[in-house]
């Protein structure tokens, strides 16, 4: 091998090993959550854009950090599912002890720059969605009982009492009813996708609820759901941390989301199923953007 090829290997090799260190952060994840973040800060005050982007980077460790763990701690589930089978972990391409240490590393960085350079109470917040998606979720809900998504999915409403922490130095109501709203979306959020992996999920034994309670069940809890989840959505208008566009919206959003669940309960099909998960990504999106319009209005 030529000195020419054995350096391109070796590039090749390092982006590899970069690309699968990326991977375990779970950087589709994050987008999302970095948006409630980033919108969130708009609404609780004018943030620097050097604020905005410290608060942003420490979330990302932190969102990092408890996805390489779960990474490593999810390995023997990862293997028996398609959708995963090929993740650094699961593969053999990164050892697990790698990926707890990797993790754990980004966990006390993200303590350490959001302590440091934005404020602590936003450091512990971050720390303890890290601790509840890591030790609440994965080590205890997720394996046990087919709720595992409703409880464990306090660990992803957190990025809003960053966001505003790191604003606002505090807390207050507005922030807990943000909580509430990412609370409410996850599990129709994420109920929609499992309908998708159902056999993979039951196949791995995971206990999802289509697995334990069956496809009609998920569909009907899918659309209660919903409709809390419009209820709540409810709250920071009557409230008055917003105003008639956030109303308006809000509305607007909700009975979508209501007609979809409603669709697929009465329309029971994979096409539907990814219909309604596909929009309810948009849905959190435009509802945090609709919450910015309002309060720069």
């Amino acid at each position: 091998m030529t000195a020419q090829a054995r350096a391109l290997a070796l590039a090749g090799s390092w982006r590899s090993i970069v690309g699968d260190y990326v991977e375990m952060t779970k950087p589709k994840v994050q987008s999302l959550l970095i948006f409630t973040t980033v919108t969130t800060m708009y609404v609780a005050g004018d943030p620097s854009l050097g604020l905005v982007a410290l608060t942003c980077l420490g979330g990302a460790l932190s969102a990092g950090g408890a996805g390489a763990i779960n990474h490593a701690l999810d390995r023997d589930i990862d293997r028996l599912m398609k959708r995963t089978a090929d993740r650094p972990v699961a593969s053999g391409r990164v050892s697990p002890a790698a990926a707890i240490v990797y993790g754990s590393l980004l966990g006390c960085a993200s303590f350490a720059l959001l302590a440091l350079t934005v404020n602590p109470l936003a450091a512990v917040l971050a720390m303890s969605g890290l601790l509840g998606y890591v030790l609440v979720y994965t080590m205890w809900l997720k394996r046990r009982t087919p709720q595992n998504i409703v409880i464990g999915g306090a660990a992803g409403a957190v990025p809003p009492l960053v966001a505003w922490a790191a604003v606002t130095d505090g807390l207050a109501g507005t922030p807990l009813y943000l909580f509430a709203i990412v609370f409410f979306w996850t599990p129709p959020h994420f109920w929609s996708l499992s309908l998708l992996m159902k056999d993979e999920y039951a196949r791995a034994g995971v206990p999802m609820l289509p697995v334990v309670r069956g496809e009609g069940e998920t569909r009907r809890q899918i659309l209660l759901y919903a409709v809390l989840l419009y209820a709540v959505s409810q709250l920071p208008f009557c409230a008055g941390a917003f105003g008639a566009t956030y109303l308006v919206c809000s509305i607007l959003l909700g009975a979508a989301f209501i007609a979809g669940a409603y669709r697929l309960m009465r329309q029971p099909s994979r096409r539907t199923a990814l219909r309604l998960y596909l929009f309810s990504l948009a849905y959190l999106a435009l509802l945090f953007g609709a919450m910015v319009v309002d309060a720069r209005l």
